[in-house]
């Protein structure tokens, strides 16, 4: 049997447009690699975000006819899926992930730590999540996340064998993104897909984003990295490694 395979599905985002982006999803879904049995996309994938009352016109429901549609690619593809967007919720919008398997159950996140002006107009979550997947336990975090090594810690305590970390990097700050990835990977002893988003802002103020997808190795080197391209990063996540590594440096959290 082939290790399990994870595919970072690198891509610029259209902010404020769900079925725009909510396409591309579908897209890259219907193209994958027959290897992969998870695709991780960027930050706001369906909706990207600006931070004013344009983003509530935007955002989703996780119950709406977008997350469906994204189930249905991802029981096509035999994957699954994670996928961010702005959750309207009611009474408060968050930056949320789905977490989507091929049979159609759905594992959500909200992110902890908004940055910047998302704090303007988004809630933060208050609870972690850690989905079973093809390659074992996983923690998710959301692009900001990655700073606070307390969110580390604690899924080091829930016994994790991977991070999933959607984002989107402003390109001016590229190489805290890389060192980040690779601080979490090596202080739990685990895999880290990181997929970030690459292209420029829609809306609101201009910017590029860093691109730089990556997987990591539990030892904290890099496996494989994108630059800024729209590009799938698609490599097997060898569960053997993962039991070395852990063995050469003892016990995790200990």
């Amino acid at each position: 049997m082939s290790d399990p395979a994870v595919a970072a599905c690198q891509c610029a985002i259209t902010d404020c447009d769900p079925a725009a982006n909510v396409a591309t999803v579908r897209a890259r879904l219907a193209g994958l690699d027959d290897r992969v049995d998870v695709a991780i996309f960027p930050e706001y994938a369906l909706t990207g975000f600006v931070a004013d009352d344009r983003i509530a016109d935007a955002a989703l429901a996780r119950a709406g006819p977008e997350l469906d549609a994204v189930v249905d690619a991802a029981a096509s593809a035999d994957a699954a899926a994670l996928v961010g967007f702005v959750e309207d919720a009611g009474d408060a919008l968050y930056n949320t992930l789905a977490y989507v398997a091929p049979d159609g159950e759905r594992t959500h996140y909200r992110k902890r730590h908004p940055w910047g002006d998302e704090a303007d107009v988004l809630d933060a979550g208050d609870e972690r999540a850690v989905v079973e997947t093809p390659v074992g336990r996983t923690g998710l975090l959301t692009c900001y996340d990655l700073n606070f090594v307390r969110e580390s810690a604690a899924l080091v305590d829930a016994g994790v064998d991977a991070l999933f970390v959607p984002g989107a990097w402003p390109a001016s700050y590229a190489s805290n993104w890389d060192l980040l990835l690779r601080a979490r990977a090596l202080d739990g002893v685990r895999w880290v897909v990181g997929c970030g988003r690459t292209g420029a802002r829609t809306l609101g103020d201009p910017g590029e984003y860093a691109g730089r997808s990556a997987v990591i190795r539990p030892d904290g080197t890099v496996r494989a990295r994108l630059g800024r391209g729209e590009r799938d990063l698609v490599e097997p996540l060898d569960p053997g490694l993962l039991a070395e590594q852990r063995a050469f440096v003892g016990s995790v959290g200990e």
